[in-house]
C-alpha cells in the first residue's frame, strides 16, 4: 500500500513520522497508543508522544485511521478499511479483525430505532483458539 497517496487522498502532508506511523498500522493492524509509542521510537527517536497524539487526531479527524474503543482496555488504532467487526480474547487480548456483513445488522438496527447511524463498532469477546 503507498501510504503517501493515501495520505494525500485525505489532505495530509506525507511526512516521515505520518508514513511510519501509517506502515506500523498497516503492519500490525491495530495498535494502542502505548505500543505504537514504543515501535515509532524506534525509528524516530526524537518523537514526543504530544507529536504521535498530533499526527493520530489529524488521521482520525480525516477518517484515514479509525479509533476501536474496547471495553475494559486501550483503545486500539487501525487503518480505516471496509466495515468489519473485531474479536478480542479475555484471557490473552488478542485481537483481530473479523469481516461479516454488517449491512443487514445496521438496517435492522436503524428500522428498529429510527436512528441513522454514523459509527459502527463490533467487538465480538470470549477465549481464543489458544485459550479456549
Amino acid at each position: 500500500m503507498n501510504y503517501a497517496i493515501l495520505l494525500h487522498e485525505h489532505t495530509l502532508k506525507a511526512t516521515p513520522q505520518r508514513l511510519g506511523i501509517l506502515s506500523l498500522m498497516g503492519k500490525n493492524g491495530h495498535l494502542s497508543i502505548d505500543d505504537l509509542f514504543i515501535q515509532i521510537k524506534q525509528e524516530f527517536t526524537s518523537i514526543s508522544l504530544a507529536t504521535l497524539y498530533k499526527n493520530i487526531n489529524a488521521m482520525l479527524d480525516t477518517a484515514l485511521i479509525a479509533e476501536v474503543k474496547i471495553p475494559n482496555m486501550k483503545s486500539k488504532y487501525e487503518i480505516t478499511k471496509t466495515p468489519h467487526a473485531h474479536l478480542v480474547c479475555d484471557r490473552c487480548a488478542e485481537f483481530k479483525d473479523i469481516h461479516i456483513n454488517l449491512d443487514s445488522l445496521i438496517r435492522i438496527t436503524e428500522d428498529q430505532s429510527n436512528y441513522k447511524l454514523s459509527d459502527t463498532s463490533l467487538i465480538f469477546s470470549g477465549l481464543c483458539e489458544k485459550c479456549k
